[in-house]
């Protein structure tokens, strides 16, 4: 479990700003925990680890958003192979290229300024 003084938010961005995307383990429930979480859902034991994903997934949901000033995004659900569902977008394709059953492999997107990084996903070319 996480240092008391450290935020299960506060460690899962150190984890991103390492290039890695990071999820907590709970051995009690035998399963994949995210979004980060002080217990565990469903046996609220205090067993939480944490975890690196290897980063890759497959897009679960998917969806173009078309704003009123600015060009269309996409924004999914991915399936992570460690056993979690993440919300994101997917990245270095048009987004209505976007499609369900879609490999993808995770990155780190950095705003700059005073923003966190967080989470996107490019298609994982010859991946399974």
């Amino acid at each position: 479990m996480a240092n008391a003084a450290t935020s299960p938010l506060a460690t899962y961005i150190a984890h991103l700003k390492r290039g890695e995307l990071g999820y907590q383990y709970s051995a009690s429930a035998n399963q994949a925990v995210f979004y980060p979480r002080v217990i565990a859902p469903r046996t609220g034991a205090d067993d939480l680890e944490w975890r690196i994903s290897q980063g890759l997934g497959t897009v679960h949901a998917t969806t173009v958003v078309h704003p009123r000033d600015g060009e269309p995004y996409n924004v999914c659900l991915v399936d992570i192979d460690e056993g979690f569902r993440m919300m994101s977008r997917v990245e270095d394709i048009p987004p209505t290229q976007v499609r369900i059953g879609l490999r993808v492999r995770f990155r780190v997107h950095t705003p700059g300024g005073d923003e966190d990084p967080y989470p996107v996903f490019i298609p994982a070319e010859g991946t399974p």
